[in-house]
């Protein structure tokens, strides 16, 4: 049995009562909400349906929005992929904050700040969202309004190398050690250490080579495809077929 959408562990008490009642559309619970995000923040939880309440309550009150606020939540989706969390956020923000982004252009010079940090982080998002880590490492250093971005949530970088170790484990056995530096954005000792007590990897061929344990996920199988389809089950097809037209 799956878990449901809204589940989280790590939810308070008082947070979940406000979820659960009439209370979520009462604005005075947006400082709570607010604070909640703070603490997410700082103690590495995420709570997306709370996240997502949250900034339901700033579309009904606009004027009570706090930009910290909303783009560490974004932030917050940011180490959760491929989940479509960050999707789900940006479908709650306001269109001014919306504008057409590229992945390989920066947003003018000219944007509102909010709209601007809301592009760039859409840019990270495309990036991890098309498998392009080295891109999404590059873009991250590059930029000293990302570092302002990501401050206020503690380890944000390890918690998206972790999502991409895992989106890597599924789909390889065994991956160059460059090629994994670039996604990972480690090298040296701090990448063995990562591979080794972190994911459980293998360094093999001289340190050369990352080797990834066989997962159901990264197991090649072949797939024998049968078709059992009797004729008479394409009788009446055929009968259309002689059919004289009306």
């Amino acid at each position: 049995m799956g878990v449901a959408y809204d589940a989280c562990p790590d939810r308070p008490a008082h947070i979940t009562a406000i979820l659960n009642g009439l209370d979520r559309y009462n604005p005075e619970t947006t400082t709570v909400f607010q604070d909640y995000v703070q603490q997410q923040c700082e103690d590495r939880s995420y709570d997306c349906y709370a996240n997502l309440a949250l900034l339901k309550l700033y579309q009904f009150n606009p004027h009570l929005t706090r930009d910290e606020t909303l783009t560490n939540i974004l932030v917050k989706t940011l180490t959760v992929f491929p989940s479509p969390d960050f999707s789900l956020a940006l479908s709650l923000l306001p269109p001014s904050t919306l504008a057409p982004h590229h992945a390989h252009s920066a947003p003018a010079p000219g944007d509102a700040p909010l709209a601007e940090a809301i592009q760039k982080l859409s840019v990270l998002n495309t990036h991890l969202e098309s498998a392009r880590y080295a891109d999404f490492w590059a873009a991250l250093d590059g930029d000293d309004l990302y570092a302002d971005l990501v401050a206020d949530v503690a380890g944000f970088e390890e918690l998206v190398r972790v999502r991409i170790a895992v989106c890597v484990g599924q789909v390889v056995r065994d991956v160059q050690r460059p090629v994994l530096e670039g996604w990972l954005n480690l090298t040296g000792v701090e990448l063995e250490r990562f591979v080794k007590e972190v994911c459980g990897w293998e360094v093999v061929d001289g340190g050369k080579t990352v080797r990834v344990p066989l997962n159901k996920e990264n197991e090649a199988k072949g797939t024998v495809v049968r078709e059992n389809v009797r004729f008479d089950q394409f009788s009446r097809m055929i009968m259309r077929a002689y059919e004289q037209p009306a």
